[in-house]
């Protein structure tokens, strides 16, 4: 049985999205950029680019962010 090209085409984009599903988390990646910030790859579509005494309040605050996001648990949106 011949699948028309439309049938063809389906199948292809259902197959493409399997293997972005089954890749897997990206692993992530620190560049400093042009002006000189850090930008961290990995955690989504896009980069997350602080300066320097940005990224170190925010490290600074590791433990209230892990605090926060546990007593808000059920109110977020997790990934399965």
């Amino acid at each position: 049985m011949t699948e028309s090209r439309e049938d063809l085409l389906h199948r292809i984009a259902e197959l493409e999205k399997e293997v972005k599903r089954n890749r897997g988390p990206l692993p992530l990646s620190l560049k400093v950029s042009e002006k000189g910030a850090v930008s961290v790859y990995g955690l989504g579509r896009f980069p997350v680019t602080l300066y320097y005494e940005q990224w170190k309040k925010l490290l600074s605050s590791a433990a209230e962010i892990e605090t926060f996001l546990e007593e808000h648990r059920a109110n977020l949106k997790l990934k399965e």
